[in-house]
């Protein structure tokens, strides 16, 4: 059996149904840690994303990786839900380890290159509640737990960096505030988990290979690179598994306090623990975005994966 560094431990990741949050679960799961996979999908009930991604495969598959999933089905927006969700953590488990807030579902209720003007509130609004309100809901429960014990994480999963956030618009006022903000909340954890031993960190994937974003390209996991023949850009591109990585390398690390309160990339971090992504590269998306895609330059890689 490989390593498992975080046997033993306990984590909740709260919206892992499909993309980042469920390779986030299942590299966790690989590391040995028992997991609560929570999100609104179920084989019996699908979220308004309206997507086939259930909780349950995301629990089954961290069992397979190598780790203990658990599947709760959970809507972070409703404050009796997630209480007694952390209640049941505590009631099996006694502690929780590692949270990570994933919770996000706004794709849907986007609207780009828009002004606000000509937004629906009630979807901006419905997106909000969505990537910022249950972020904090779920923080307020299950930190108490996270505490009772020094070494605890929370990791806030969002879509940039702060340094790239801060100078650039991301196409929606919406979408900009909610990414911020998740980011900020990462900045005001690191504050207050700080105090007991514990660390908080925004981190960021890059270009995501989500299911959903294969399924807009028409590609999958075996055949993505087949989509830059209509985005060369999407050469930079990154499996979920990548920031999963990323979180269990975090989790890890007896010296994790490092990085209280910083804003990182899964590229940024797989130059400092030397995981990979699935295909052995190691993709740094934003200083890519940066560097080569924003100014507009052809696309190429090299140096960048």
């Amino acid at each position: 059996m490989a390593e498992q560094p975080l046997q033993g431990k306990v984590a909740l990741v709260a919206g892992a149904t499909r993309g980042a949050g469920r390779q986030i679960a299942v590299q966790l799961g690989a590391a040995g840690a028992t997991v609560y996979a929570t999100g609104r999908s179920t084989r019996g009930k699908r979220s308004e994303m309206n997507r086939p991604e259930t909780i349950e495969e995301t629990a089954g598959l961290v069992t397979a990786a190598g780790g203990q999933g658990i599947a709760v089905a959970v809507d972070h927006l409703v404050p009796e839900q997630v209480g007694e969700l952390v209640r049941r953590i505590d009631r099996e488990q006694g502690k929780l380890d590692v949270l990570v807030n994933d919770v996000w579902g706004g794709d849907p209720l986007a609207t780009w290159d828009k002004p606000v003007w000509e937004q629906s509130l009630e979807k901006g609004f419905r997106l909000l509640r969505l990537a910022v309100d249950t972020h904090i809901v779920t923080a307020h429960h299950a930190m108490p737990l996270l505490i009772r014990q020094p070494g605890g994480l929370v990791i806030e999963v969002g879509d940039g960096t702060t340094a790239y956030n801060e100078k650039n618009y991301r196409l929606s006022v919406f979408y900009d505030l909610a990414k911020s903000s998740v980011n900020r909340l990462a900045f005001a954890w690191s504050q207050e988990l700080a105090p007991h031993g514990g660390t908080a960190v925004a981190l960021t994937p890059g270009w995501l290979r989500s299911e959903m974003m294969l399924d807009v390209y028409g590609v999958t996991e075996e055949n993505w690179r087949d989509a830059t023949a209509k985005e060369p850009h999407f050469a930079i591109s990154e499996s979920p598994a990548y920031v999963g990585r990323a979180v269990a390398a975090l989790a890890g690390d007896n010296d994790k306090a490092r990085w209280n309160g910083k804003s990182v990339s899964s590229g940024e971090l797989a130059q400092v623990y030397g995981f990979t992504d699935l295909d052995g590269s190691r993709p740094d998306a934003w200083r890519y975005l940066v560097e080569v895609q924003d100014p507009g330059k052809p696309a190429d890689v090299t140096g960048y994966r």
